[in-house]
């Protein structure tokens, strides 16, 4: 027997709600089989919703979650899906190493502007 998960089991195993399934669904990252109204998700599903979640947490986007999902599920050799992948990440990686550095850069900011500030509090004070 397969094993198989009600949306219930996938939103509490992944900490995520219910309509967050549905909507991955509706973005054709899932493919739940239905029973009825019902759907049943399989362990390939569950897998596959733990990718889409992951690639959420290091910042793609549902289309590139859903171009490496579509590698995944290709016939193209596994090198090709390794290959692609590890290009997203450096491309990923690059722009977050831009985004630290504009952090970075607005929080000297702010670190002068604060420091004006309580000195023109502490020469008002006088």
């Amino acid at each position: 027997m397969t094993e198989s998960y009600s949306i219930a089991q996938l939103a509490e195993a992944f900490g995520v709600t219910h309509r967050t399934i549905r909507f991955y669904e509706g973005e054709g990252l899932l493919s739940p089989a239905r029973q009825g109204n019902r759907r049943v998700f399989s362990a390939g599903d569950r897998i596959r919703l733990k990718l889409i979640l992951r690639g959420r947490r290091l910042g793609f986007s549902l289309a590139e979650i859903k171009e490496i999902l579509g590698l995944y599920d290709s016939q193209q050799g596994e090198t090709a899906q390794l290959r692609h992948l590890v290009g997203k990440i450096r491309e990923r990686r690059e722009l977050l190493r831009r985004q630290r550095a504009d952090i970075d850069a607005i929080l000297d900011e702010l670190d002068r502007l604060e420091a004006a500030c309580t000195d023109r509090l502490l020469a008002d004070a006088l």
